[in-house]
């Protein structure tokens, strides 16, 4: 019945429309009482076989409406009538939505039948909790995948970026995460993927175990703009209605950069100035409020674990999206190209990635370990060119020989395979070991 009433009074009493007057690119402007609208309020514009074409307003000029579309403009021309709707975009979430395969929209597209919709309506691009009333971040979250559990350990509540160039198995780490973190949901959202990759990753990287407790929204590089952008919203959307339950979810993104070219395309459309690398400045505005939405909900409720990934163009980490995400998220994890040629996997540069939550949630035990094996690595890396040149001397510096000896260890340690789970304290003890062994 609750759900029932939320139908009803989502209907628009009154029926305001327009009419399009102009269409250039991907552009629809349209003249009608643009007085009663606003931006991010809903469009349907009617196309000349009679289909409805449902587009958002992203701005006005001339006393004329501007939208984009969420689908194709085909059909669509000179004085096509467009109903504007009084309600934003929003969803109803539900539980009946785990295990399910949604587009940006929140329809089901993985020919399982319709979904169930919860009574309560959440807004897509809603505000963040208060800054004063959030929870602290609890405890650590145990991964599974032992390189992220002991050297970047992650507590609940925070936000990683997963930072990688294409091709260096960013979604197979994703697949791990999804499978074998210790968390009550999980929310992938996969935007502006590959139409080819979204199968594959359902069935051979997430598999029916994965599935069974997230929900995936999908978004794919051939569709508009505005749909990849929505698919992040929704994502993060899906993730608030789970936290507000009082579960702990882990909300995964592949990837930021996705979406901040899909803000970047609609930013351009609507006349904005271009700046680094042609990212127009709503794309900085809106990637803190995307991410902080992510992170402890209020007291007595449940958190939002965020990992967000970036594809970072021509493998340069200090391009623009990069260097601004690094700077609001809560830490950031490293993988390298020159890592995953050598073979070894999760292809994570340890000396390179950070959790700022660390060392106040590892136990004190630990941390003497931790900084060891931290070290040997840092001495290794700094001779790594000449050691394997051969010109180093054995003997010349007992730090480096140390480094030398532990280093295949070490990098063991650091591999992993996909189907292969390690809990935090089996991963701190085979750490241990290594450096117990190296010291005698």
């Amino acid at each position: 019945m609750k759900s029932l009433e939320a139908e009803i009074a989502a209907i628009d009493e009154v029926e305001v429309f327009g009419r399009v007057k102009a269409v250039q690119g991907l552009l629809i402007e349209i003249a009608g009482p643009v007085r009663e609208l606003r931006v991010g309020g809903r469009v349907s514009v009617q196309n000349r076989s009679g289909v409805d074409l449902d587009c958002e307003i992203v701005g006005f000029k001339d006393g004329r409406a501007l939208c984009l579309p969420f689908g194709s403009l085909e059909g669509i021309g000179l004085g096509c009538k467009a109903v504007f709707s009084a309600q934003d975009g929003a969803v109803r979430p539900s539980d009946k939505w785990l295990g399910r395969v949604l587009n940006a929209m929140g329809e089901p597209i993985d020919g399982k039948g319709p979904v169930a919709n919860g009574a309560e309506r959440y807004k897509l691009r809603a505000s963040p909790p208060p800054a004063h009333e959030r929870a602290r971040v609890g405890a650590p979250v145990d991964f599974g995948v032992k390189v992220l559990n002991t050297f970047t350990t992650c507590c609940e509540g925070q936000r990683l970026g997963i930072f990688a160039g294409s091709g260096v198995g960013k979604s197979v780490l994703m697949s791990m995460l999804a499978v074998n973190t210790d968390v009550d949901v999980a929310v992938i959202g996969l935007i502006g993927e590959r139409g080819r990759e979204v199968q594959e990753f359902i069935q051979d990287n997430l598999g029916e175990a994965g599935l069974h407790q997230s929900v995936l929204v999908v978004a794919t590089s051939d569709e508009p703009a505005l749909m990849r952008r929505q698919a992040a919203y929704l994502t993060l959307t899906i993730a608030e209605y789970f936290r507000d339950q009082g579960r702990r979810v882990l909300c995964m993104m592949d990837s930021l950069t996705r979406f901040a070219m899909a803000q970047r395309e609609i930013g351009l459309a609507t006349g904005e100035p271009p700046t680094a690398k042609g990212y127009t400045p709503t794309v900085f505005a809106e990637l803190p409020r995307l991410l902080e939405r992510a992170g402890p909900g209020l007291k007595n409720s449940g958190s939002v674990t965020g990992l967000f990934t970036v594809l970072v163009e021509g493998d340069d980490h200090n391009e623009p999206i990069a260097d601004a995400v690094r700077g609001i998220l809560d830490g950031h994890i490293v993988m390298e190209r020159e890592i995953a040629e050598r073979g070894r996997y999760p292809a994570i540069n340890v000396l390179r990635s950070i959790s700022r939550t660390m060392p106040g949630c590892v136990p004190e035990k630990v941390q003497p370990i931790l900084a060891a094996a931290r070290e040997h690595l840092s001495v290794f890396a700094d001779m790594e060119e000449l050691i394997r040149l051969g010109a180093y001397r054995a003997g010349s510096d007992p730090k480096v020989d140390r480094a030398i000896s532990i280093n295949p260890a070490l990098e063991a340690f650091l591999s992993q395979s996909r189907n292969e789970r390690v809990t935090i304290a089996e991963g701190y003890k085979a750490l241990g070991d290594i450096i117990a062994a190296s010291t005698k």
